[in-house]
């Protein structure tokens, strides 16, 4: 899905509050842009062929083998690498969820088959992928049931997405739980870690094996340099970039509050800073577009999900004053309306 994610702010001409990509866009990133101002020589040689030293830095935080990290151009290279090396199977995906798993492995051959619930696997799945904390719903899956599953179909290949891990207090699989599982592969992402969905930055983990016969698909040169720089200075200085998830969550709640106080729509229960809303009367779309025309406040269609309709939407919590700001034009749309 080339068209259709959120953040599409290069379509318009004047967004001045993004609440379309499941990112905390209040990140001091000062330092980052004078560090890759120095580094801006580096792009006169080729990067490492594959990324090397931030795989090794990154085994070297998690406490694991440089062999069970992986790092990629986003998560979503992840995705297409994992349905292309094992192309030709049968993939059931946890719905509604994030489009690219779908779109990696139709075409990488495989057949799809969606899903509502873990319970009653499909028999003849090969692989199974879900999205914890889901996109767009922000749902955290039990860890404990999670697990049991895992157990439980040994001969099942786990995608497990955790790029939004950072932003939820529920329990989750940890990377060196995934080493240890032969069946499962974790999906991190420094994008939304850090805010840095320009850069194009996520990982694997998961046991040596699995991880050889995904990085024989590997394109060389897919992470380039300035990305590297920026992972290797991002992982050194991560305590600058700390959020304070639970006044995050609290204020998510306080937003949803004002959003049911309007009248008209419904929100999903989310465990993570983003959330799912439903509107009983009217288009998602016709909303996104008076918000960035009107207001200059971008959100997320979330009609284009799966087992989704026009009536859906998807936010990101940002600060109070961005929140408000948000509810007022909510609220004026559904005077027009």
């Amino acid at each position: 899905m080339i068209e259709g994610h959120g953040d599409d702010a290069y379509k318009y001409k004047a967004i001045k509050i993004n609440f379309s990509s499941n990112v905390y866009n209040h990140v001091d990133h000062s330092g980052l842009r004078q560090h890759l101002f120095r580094q801006m020589e580096s792009i006169r040689t080729y990067p490492e062929p594959e990324p090397y030293s931030l795989e090794k830095e990154l085994a070297k935080q998690l406490h694991l083998s440089a062999k069970e990290v992986c790092v990629t151009n986003g998560a979503t290279e992840a995705i297409y690498l994992i349905a292309q090396t094992f192309r030709n199977q049968t993939s059931a995906i946890l719905m509604p969820t994030f489009s690219e798993y779908a779109d990696a492995c139709r075409l990488h051959g495989h057949k799809v088959i969606s899903i509502y619930s873990l319970d009653n696997l499909p028999g003849n799945a090969r692989l199974v992928w879900l999205c914890n904390p889901n996109n767009p719903t922000g749902e955290v899956r039990d860890r404990k049931a999670l697990k049991t599953c895992i157990t439980e179909h040994p001969d099942c290949l786990f995608v497990i997405d955790q790029s939004y891990e950072f932003f939820t207090l529920k329990p989750l699989l940890t990377a060196r739980e995934a080493t240890e599982l032969p069946n499962v592969i974790l999906l991190h992402s420094m994008t939304k870690r850090f805010a840095v969905p320009g850069l194009r930055l996520g990982y694997m983990t998961a046991c040596d094996n699995l991880l050889h016969e995904i990085r024989l698909q590997r394109m060389p040169w897919s992470v380039n340099q300035l990305a590297i720089e920026a992972g290797q200075y991002l992982l050194q200085f991560s305590s600058e970039y700390n959020i304070d998830i639970p006044l995050l969550l609290r204020e998510k709640e306080r937003l949803v509050q004002s959003l049911l106080s309007i009248g008209g729509m419904e929100v999903w229960p989310s465990d993570t800073h983003y959330m799912l809303v439903q509107l009983r009367m009217g288009k998602a779309a016709a909303l996104k577009e008076y918000l960035a025309t009107e207001h200059g406040i971008l959100i997320r269609d979330a009609s284009n999900f799966e087992g989704l309709n026009e009536h859906f939407f998807r936010i990101a919590t940002q600060t109070p004053e961005e929140n408000d700001e948000l509810v007022e034009g909510i609220k004026k749309w559904t005077y027009i309306y």
